[in-house]
């Protein structure tokens, strides 16, 4: 489960007066703040009578408006799974019971995923994010067997020719051949968690064989990622790379290199085989290197209208909340360089620039869904804000370790 357990190596442990960051962030502002975007949110989906449509999940709010954008939750919305998971981790951070009882509501929402054949990939995003972190804070066994249909749901997704899991069935046609994308990563989390929790230990194969044919196939030598590998359905070779959120095929779209450095923190998690962290930290790499100096990136690294390109606050929320976990698994010196970078990032996002504070009940602002597509450009997006207040609770549990031994 997300940073359910740290596990700190023994240099971190016994360096740790040299890995406290220099710089100051105050996190419990910083979750201060999140609890009151949630509260106003919760006011907002309120009725005239104080009722909610539990099935109703926050989306997005465009640059021009103040208010969310709400989608039904169903097989094709893959974010429904967020607002809950917020919840979730306000509960956590408040121990208000009305929370818990609001996150229960809405969690409930997205049974019927467990209970119906697997539309696409994201059931890791939806799933997991609401009854996954409603189980590791309840233990309630009825989110264990959720999960549990759920991951044997996704798994049917596997292609053991191809060795990685599907991601767009109703694409195939398009891409021409099986397509995995970079962001199918996150679901391996879900498939490592159920084999050790008296699922198939079969589902841990399948991670183990997404990982590593996405490692080997799907990012270039210098480490930058592909959005899309397309492979032969039938005989399972890698056809090409290419993208279809990002800039183009050859460049490193921002949220795609995050999914990366996020899902090879989990495998090594998960695994503890060195490969995966040596590889995480060379895709880590390449991707703080290229970084602006607010340490936000732009949507994608390569698009030529830098520095007029929109920005990806997801992206840097997302590497934020790895970067922390991974900082863990590494010796001082890397350790600390980590931790900072995510700090940095931190600071930023709860910047005036892009905090939505009091103009909509966002927590950030300046995301980019898919701008191809001219979708979601500048505008707040409810993963920006899930993995924003993941990171916050990472660092504060981190912070808290961190004294504890001290």
């Amino acid at each position: 489960m997300r940073m359910k357990v740290l596990l700190f190596s023994l240099s971190l442990c016994t360096c740790i007066a040299c890995s406290v960051s220099k710089e100051e962030f105050n996190v419990g502002r910083a979750l201060d703040y999140c609890d009151e975007q949630v509260h106003r949110t919760l006011e907002e989906l309120s009725n005239e009578n104080g009722i909610i449509d539990y099935r109703m999940m926050p989306r997005n709010i465009m640059d021009s408006l103040g208010t969310w954008h709400c989608r039904k939750a169903s097989k094709e919305e893959w974010c429904s799974g967020f607002w809950p998971g917020i919840l979730w981790y306000d509960y956590e951070y408040t121990e208000d019971n009305t929370m818990k009882e609001t996150a229960e509501k809405f969690t409930s929402s997205l049974k019927f995923l467990s209970e119906t054949p697997a539309f696409d990939h994201d059931l890791g995003f939806l799933v997991f994010c609401s009854y996954g972190n409603g189980y590791r804070l309840t233990s309630n066994p009825a989110y264990k067997q959720i999960i549990l249909d759920t991951a044997d749901s996704l798994a049917t997704l596997f292609n053991p020719r191809v060795g990685t899991i599907l991601s767009w069935p109703r694409n195939v046609g398009m891409f021409g051949g099986h397509n995995t994308i970079m962001d199918n990563l996150i679901n391996l989390e879900m498939l490592f968690w159920a084999a050790k929790n008296d699922g198939n230990p079969y589902l841990a194969d399948i991670a183990i064989s997404h990982a590593d044919k996405t490692m080997k196939y799907q990012f270039r030598p210098d480490y930058t990622s592909y959005h899309v590998a397309v492979y032969d359905t039938l005989t399972g070779d890698f056809i090409r790379g290419c993208t279809h959120q990002g800039y183009s095929d050859d460049s490193m779209w921002a949220r795609g290199q995050a999914w990366g450095i996020y899902g090879y923190t989990t495998v090594f998690r998960e695994t503890k085989n060195m490969r995966y962290l040596d590889f995480v930290q060379k895709i880590t790499d390449v991707y703080l290197k290229n970084l602006p100096e607010d340490y936000v990136p732009y949507w994608d690294f390569n698009d030529v209208s830098i520095p007029e390109a929109p920005r990806d606050a997801s992206a840097a929320a997302i590497v934020a909340s790895a970067l922390i976990e991974l900082s863990t698994y590494l010796p001082a010196e890397k350790s600390l360089e980590y931790e900072n970078a995510a700090i940095k990032m931190l600071t930023s996002l709860s910047s005036e620039k892009y905090k939505s504070g009091k103009r909509k009940p966002s927590f950030l602002l300046h995301s980019t869904g898919h701008k191809p597509a001219k979708s979601e450009i500048d505008a707040s997006i409810i993963y920006a804000d899930y993995y924003y207040m993941e990171a916050l609770l990472r660092l504060k549990k981190l912070n808290e370790h961190k004294k504890s031994i001290d």
